[in-house]
């Protein structure tokens, strides 16, 4: 990521710093109450009207299911939530370089669901540059509790050079110098370096409303990156169609920042 210019404004450098250094940023209430509002009856369509099945099968098996009926992005406030100004103008803050959608992806958590072991998310780039920063925006629209499940982090370990599931033999299980957030208003966002490990540990035995989740990826641009949905193309087609980045951001959605798609295990 590019130094601080000397006349940044002190909370934006503040800012900065945090990210850089522990690899993690927490926006509590980022989103307003209306947004929230119309995010989480698309977010029960999405899972209770078999969307995220539809959408994971056109991903595991493109050959047989093609693109899916219908993308998160097409959902009016996903489509909103994906090129949220407040979130986009941050996140050019934080990466001081222009930048491009990789992936979006919405679910609901229900009481009692398991954990999701410590991993990280970084995809390569065909140049293999890992200073260029990849991005999660992790969207917690009824805020978190205790009751929800926690999500950990481990700052610092986005400077590792590190396989995605290199700490998966580890479970959810505490791991010395992570940190832990469990107490978010509705409507707050973790954003996170996309190399760093974290992991989502449930609660055990105390049943809570369900979880909200959504989560969307912005690349730095200078490489071109590795898609994770075999209709990419389709996606970013769709999201320029839809005029989501309103005409703000010209790298947003285009599409020479990106390989081929090439399936993995």
């Amino acid at each position: 990521m590019r130094p601080f210019p000397e006349d940044e404004d002190d909370g934006t450098a503040a800012a900065r710093r945090r990210f850089t250094d522990s690899g993690y940023l927490v926006l509590p209430g980022l989103l307003p109450e209306a947004l929230v509002r119309r995010l989480e009856p698309e977010v029960d369509r999405w899972v209770d009207d078999g969307l995220r099945a539809r959408s994971i099968a056109s991903s595991l098996d493109p050959d047989t299911h093609g693109a899916p009926p219908l993308l998160e992005l097409e959902l009016p406030a996903h489509g909103e939530l994906l090129a949220f100004p407040p979130l986009l103008t941050l996140l050019d803050d934080l990466l001081g370089c222009p930048f491009v959608f990789h992936h979006m992806h919405s679910d609901r958590h229900g009481p009692g669901s398991a954990g999701k072991p410590w991993h990280h998310d970084y995809e390569p780039n065909a140049g293999a540059d890992a200073s260029l920063v990849m991005v999660h925006a992790l969207h917690y629209l009824g805020g978190l509790t205790t009751e929800m499940g926690r999500l950990v982090v481990l700052p610092g370990s986005h400077r590792e050079a590190a396989g995605k599931t290199a700490r998966a033999h580890l479970g959810t299980a505490e791991i010395p110098g992570e940190a832990v957030i469990d107490r978010l208003p509705p409507g707050s966002t973790v954003l996170i370096n996309s190399a760093l490990f974290h992991a989502r540990r449930p609660t055990p035995g105390r049943p809570g409303r369900p979880r909200y989740f959504v989560d969307a990826s912005y690349c730095q641009t200078g490489a071109r990156w590795r898609p994770v949905k075999p209709y990419w193309r389709h996606m970013l087609a769709r999201a320029r169609e839809l005029d989501l980045g309103g005409g703000r951001w010209p790298e947003l959605f285009a599409e020479r920042h990106f390989t081929e798609y090439a399936a993995t295990a």
